[in-house]
């Protein structure tokens, strides 16, 4: 067998197995249903069938997203201020307070001053001895001396309550600059016009100490000034005069 019978041969058998597989092929029967069919705008229609209800879940997600941010919100605008003056603010009024209350002599009390204008510092009395007006003005101004001492004492009093009020002052600020809601800034500006109106009624309480204690150094000198008068009186009234008479200078 020559070179070129092989080589044909070896094509022909080749070509025999290539068309086997094809002719079983052709042999086999396929049902018309299991042919699939493609359909383009069916699968365009589907596809953006899917991209809407993606686009849907996402804004569904988006508004889920929002709420969650606003409940968070909500709670920071309910949550309360952590920090808390108000008790050390009631006891600055408190200490002031009862400065106040301990005046000596005559008390911020209308009825006790009413009596004391009717007695003590009322007009001199013709009628009374010469003791019971020193007496009097002994008292005037002991009562004088007790109000600028209660004067000083309150003024004492609210200078203590410097160093509170700039404790206080500066924790607020802090504790408003820091809020994170509505209500703890609320609290906290509250909180600063407690603290403001403190500083207020302890401004009060000193001027009302020292007008206190002027009233009565004034009272004293108008009451003074009538108690003169009545011994001045006294002393000028004519008397029976020097009368001569005979003295006896050594035993006899």
């Amino acid at each position: 067998m020559t070179r070129i019978q092989s080589r044909a041969r070896v094509a022909l058998l080749a070509a025999t197995a290539l068309a086997a597989p094809i002719a079983v092929s052709l042999s086999v029967s396929v049902p018309a249903q299991a042919v699939t069919v493609f359909d383009p705008w069916n699968y365009s229609q589907n596809i953006l069938t899917a991209a809407r209800s993606l686009e849907e879940v996402n804004n569904q997600i988006t508004s889920l997203q929002n709420e969650a941010q606003m409940l968070i919100n909500q709670a920071r605008n309910l949550a309360s201020l952590p920090t808390s003056s108000l008790a050390q603010i009631q006891q600055s009024v408190q200490r002031t307070q009862q400065l106040l209350t301990q005046a000596q002599k005559i008390a911020y009390s209308v009825q006790d001053i009413d009596r004391a204008f009717s007695t003590t510092y009322g007009p001199a009395s013709t009628s009374a001895s010469d003791q019971a007006l020193i007496d009097a003005a002994k008292a005037r101004w002991q009562t004088t001396v007790a109000g600028l001492q209660d004067a000083m004492r309150v003024q004492a009093g609210v200078v203590g309550n410097l160093d509170s009020t700039k404790t206080q002052m500066s924790s607020l600020v802090t504790a408003s600059q820091g809020a994170t809601g509505a209500l703890q800034a609320a609290q906290a500006g509250n909180q600063i016009l407690a603290l403001q109106t403190q500083q207020l009624t302890d401004l009060t309480a000193v001027v009302t100490a020292q007008a206190r204690a002027q009233s009565l150094e004034a009272a004293e000198r108008a009451a003074a000034a009538d108690q003169a008068r009545e011994q001045r009186s006294r002393f000028l009234v004519p008397g029976t005069g020097y009368r001569a008479g005979s003295a006896q200078m050594f035993h006899q």
